[in-house]
């Protein structure tokens, strides 16, 4: 069985125990992706959100042949909670599938991949989870945070695949001055 990953933020630069088996390429299928989650270690991190225009997301092979095996090695990966297996998108599933899934199942048959894995978080804005920030909250977010994670919130948006150029990515850019490393 031939399973990727598909990835659009730290996953590419710090795949921790994801067993890759390829290097990350660039022409994955094209995905809604935004940075809208407030994270605990103060970056606004990428994720799937519905009403931003897509961009095409990276992938890589995977170093196993077992579907279950990759969904627990990315949800570890992700410290995603044991109870949220919904967090932990994949193709075939036997769970609720993503409204992504079509297009995910599409760019993975024209490549001949059996399955496909990805991380499913949702937005998440002053605590609370589906809220996406709008852009003044993006910019006093970031602006707000405490200089280590500030620090580190940038050092996330710089190492940002640059192929995630993403409203909320100009926006920092102009604003702050955070461009792509």
């Amino acid at each position: 069985m031939r399973i990727v990953c598909l990835g659009w933020g730290s996953l590419i630069w710090k795949p921790g125990q994801l067993p890759l088996a390829s290097e990350w390429f660039d022409d994955g299928p094209m995905l809604p992706i935004e940075f809208a989650r407030e994270s605990d270690g103060g970056e606004l991190a990428t994720v799937l959100c519905d009403d931003t225009p897509e961009v095409p997301v990276l992938w890589a092979y995977l170093d196993t042949r077992n579907l279950e095996d990759a969904r627990e090695y990315l949800r570890i990966r992700e410290a995603i909670p044991d109870f949220q297996p919904e967090c932990v998108g994949s193709i075939p599933s036997q769970r609720a599938l993503s409204a992504h899934a079509p297009t995910i199942t599409d760019w993975a048959r024209n490549r001949t991949v059996d399955a496909v894995i990805w991380t499913n978080l949702p937005p998440r804005s002053q605590g609370k989870n589906h809220r996406k920030p709008n852009e003044s909250e993006v910019i006093e977010y970031l602006t707000g945070l405490p200089l280590s994670k500030k620090e580190h919130a940038e050092h996330y948006i710089r190492s940002t695949p640059k192929g995630i150029a993403t409203p909320y990515r100009r926006l920092v850019e102009e604003e702050l001055g955070w461009c792509h490393l």
